[in-house]
């Protein structure tokens, strides 16, 4: 197997990021970024931070008049072997610690910081969104921070309503990120950024996790030479599916209708998935207000949303790997036996880069066990 090299490039500054100064780089030890369907991403870039010298007495050098302050904007970029430049993360720093060394000369900058999407989370607020579905209210609530480069990329629900304005007025009360969030929950839906393609650009995505599309190459264990995996482990939770039941009463015509989950309706990546185990565990709807076929949907997005009840972790060897496993979406396992082998949709990354070490950690789910396919590419 041919072992790739990996180029990283980092971008900062206060507003619009340029490339580091050749110091920043010389500077930089270890970074380490994570991506996940499930909240915000973040990033930690590590300096060695020492000092000596007369002229460097007043201050440590990269902390005098450094792009490296809170709140400064800060983009990572990976180039596989000469290849196209890939954005692994456009984010914003968050906190700043230095830890002097115990020795003269010598100490440690850690950087720490989340995705553009700490934005949308600093200021809690009392919001009506009179006669909007949910999908218009997403694409909305998005808009606000196009300045940071945040493109919509919204799902409309197909049982979205927008209610009447004599009926019912949404009223956010939180974060524009939050009121995201909760939205997203009622359909089994989640909302993360996606960096790129372009530097200080990104995808703000709500909708459903995407598990259709070309799946990236194989993770493969114990293959010999083939093998790219340092680490897996594989954990089935059986209490973790659920079935929806129960009542409403539609507020318009005041008629009661059953509230049933159907199993899931999210496509099915294994075999035989555990969500039609007739011993699944039945959990009773409790909203109220809503029509008969909101109810429908939020009983649905909470079966949707436990459906993936085998959970793989595992460490990859991206340079023998040859590419970035990206989160949200779909990668094929090959060398774990009938039972694990397959497809598995990719809930989280994280990458951890150092000199002459590229390794990155992931979490993958699927509802259960055997594939649902032949073959998986390499």
């Amino acid at each position: 197997m041919a072992v790739l090299s990996a180029v990283l490039t980092l971008l900062v500054g206060p507003a619009v990021p340029v490339p580091a100064s050749p110091a920043l780089i010389e500077a930089l030890e270890q970074v380490e970024v994570t991506t996940s369907d499930r909240g915000r991403s973040g990033f930690q870039l590590r300096f060695a931070a020492g000092r000596s010298g007369p002229a460097e007495l007043a201050d440590y050098p990269l902390l005098t008049g450094s792009d490296l302050n809170v709140f400064d904007r800060v983009v990572v970029m990976i180039t596989f072997g000469g290849g196209t430049r890939q954005v692994l993360m456009d984010g914003v720093i968050t906190h700043r610690e230095l830890t002097p060394g115990t020795l003269p000369g010598t100490g440690m900058l850690t950087i720490t910081g989340e995705d553009v999407s700490v934005m949308m989370d600093l200021e809690e607020r009392v919001a009506e969104h009179p006669s909007q579905d949910e999908a218009s209210i997403a694409t909305a609530l998005i808009g606000r921070y196009s300045r940071y480069g945040l493109v919509a990329d919204v799902v409309r629900p197909s049982s979205a309503e927008a209610p009447a304005a004599s009926e019912r007025v949404p009223v956010q009360r939180g974060t524009d990120l939050a009121y995201l969030q909760q939205m997203g929950r009622r359909f089994g839906h989640v909302f993360y950024l996606v960096p790129g393609p372009q530097p200080a650009s990104s995808t703000a995505y709500w909708g459903p996790p995407v598990r259709t599309g070309t799946p990236q190459p194989a993770l493969s264990v114990n293959l010999g030479a083939e093998t790219n995996v340092v680490r897996i482990a594989f954990r089935a939770n059986g209490l973790g599916p659920i079935r929806v039941t129960g009542q409403n009463q539609d507020p318009r015509t005041g008629a009661a209708a059953e509230v049933s989950s159907q199993g899931s309706t999210r496509t099915t990546l294994a075999a035989a998935p555990d969500w039609q185990n007739q011993n699944v565990r039945t959990t009773l709807f409790c909203e109220s207000g809503l029509s008969t076929s909101q109810a429908l949907a939020r009983a649905q997005g909470a079966a949707d949303d436990s459906s993936d009840s085998v959970t793989v972790t595992g460490t990859v060897d991206t340079l023998r790997y040859g590419h970035l496993l990206v989160a949200r979406g779909l990668a094929g396992l090959r060398g774990a036996g009938r039972a694990h082998d397959g497809l598995y949709y990719v809930q989280q990354v994280t990458h951890r880069i150092s000199v002459g070490e590229y390794l990155q950690d992931f979490v993958l789910t699927r509802d259960g066990s055997g594939s649902t396919v032949s073959v998986v590419q390499a």
